[in-house]
């Protein structure tokens, strides 16, 4: 058995050796590129297919996710021997949003917390960081209203998308579920667990605060307490995991855009994302999607919400798929332009790789 193991033991550290040689080759052939195109380091576009390819040509046993994130890790530490790039999400440090950075850019990347959306947004309008990443809606909660007003108001373009599967966890000081008088969670996190909260701590006080970072924090103050957030903040605060996957649906999942002053050039599997309004008379909605049906642009998103110019006034925000750069989008844009009372491109960008 011994040496049974010890010949296993000696063909994976042969292996390791021949990865290693390899992860500097593709590190040097990445700075080769990085001199030769001598510009942006990060190409959404570009990862996207890899991430792709890879999860095509993978046969196991390691899944399609597992792949896509180590080669997310080696594209992260490539990235890092050309150029410091630096990423603003919602922080604290330990929310859902710097997960979703993480998953994105990898690890190797410099995550910058910010106290609020707004201040995402303002961190890469300013210049002070080249990315930054929001959430937008998840499934069971819906949209985010901040994020698409300010989408709405500000100049930036949309380069990325994230789709993170949301798992909620009960934590707190000890472990123990007895003692829990108060519950701490962002307010979209305790509904996404309010059947599960009825059902196993229906007396204790829920109290609503800015992020589940926040939470963690607070549960880690108070013997009493405990909080709903995702693993990751238990790791960062020292808290025990009372109870995992807590969420009422198994499927809840969070879409996080990534933001910056230019989208991505095609990848080959896209989305579009606009604003648009429609004139102020009979059937001028239905008038405002014909493009899209005429040029067979199929939508997978719309969502109203009010312009803030005018009393009832109200902006569509919409999602389809392709790049602007497609000939058959491209037609339905320069018609929508020409029915469309306003009509603002946010960009083009490929679509999440799961």
């Amino acid at each position: 058995m011994a040496d049974r193991l010890k010949k296993i033991r000696d063909r994976i550290d042969a292996l390791d050796d021949r990865i290693l040689k390899l992860f500097n080759s593709r590190a040097r052939l990445a700075q080769r590129v990085a001199r030769l195109k001598n510009g942006a380091v990060y190409r959404p576009e570009r990862e996207a297919q890899v991430l792709r390819r890879l999860q095509y040509r993978n046969a196991g046993p390691l899944s399609g996710h597992a792949v896509a994130r180590l080669f997310s890790e080696i594209m992260s530490a490539c990235r890092a021997l050309q150029d410091a790039l630096a990423v603003a999400y919602l922080g604290p440090r330990g929310t859902f949003s710097e997960e979703a950075v993480l998953k994105h850019f990898g690890g190797l990347t410099a995550a910058v917390p910010c106290s609020s959306i707004d201040e995402v947004f303002r961190e890469v309008e300013t210049g002070a960081v080249g990315y930054g990443v929001v959430p937008v809606e998840n499934s069971t909660e819906g949209a985010v209203g901040r994020t698409l007003d300010l989408l709405l108001a500000t100049p930036l373009k949309i380069c990325g998308e994230v789709m993170l599967p949301v798992h909620q966890c009960l934590m707190n000081k000890s472990g123990g579920r007895a003692e829990v008088r108060r519950i701490y969670s962002h307010t979209q996190s305790l509904a996404q667990c309010h059947e599960w909260l009825n059902q196993h701590h229906p007396k204790a006080e829920r109290v609503a605060v800015v992020s589940n970072a926040e939470a963690a924090r607070l549960a880690g103050l108070d013997r009493r307490a405990a909080a709903v957030a995702g693993r990751t903040a238990a790791e960062r605060y020292g808290l025990a995991i009372i109870a995992r996957n807590i969420e009422d649906d198994p499927k809840n999942t969070t879409r996080f855009l990534v933001l910056a002053t230019h989208d991505a050039a095609p990848s080959g599997a896209d989305k579009t994302s606009l604003i648009m309004s429609a004139r102020n008379v009979p059937g001028a909605m239905h008038d405002l999607l014909t493009p899209l049906a005429k040029y067979q642009v199929s939508m997978t998103r719309l969502e109203s919400r009010p312009s803030r110019t005018g009393l009832w006034e109200y902006v569509f925000y919409v999602d389809v798929e392709g790049h602007q750069r497609d000939a058959n989008l491209a037609k339905a844009l320069a018609e929508l332009e020409r029915r469309a009372s306003f009509l603002k491109d946010l960009g083009s960008y490929p679509a999440a790789v799961m």
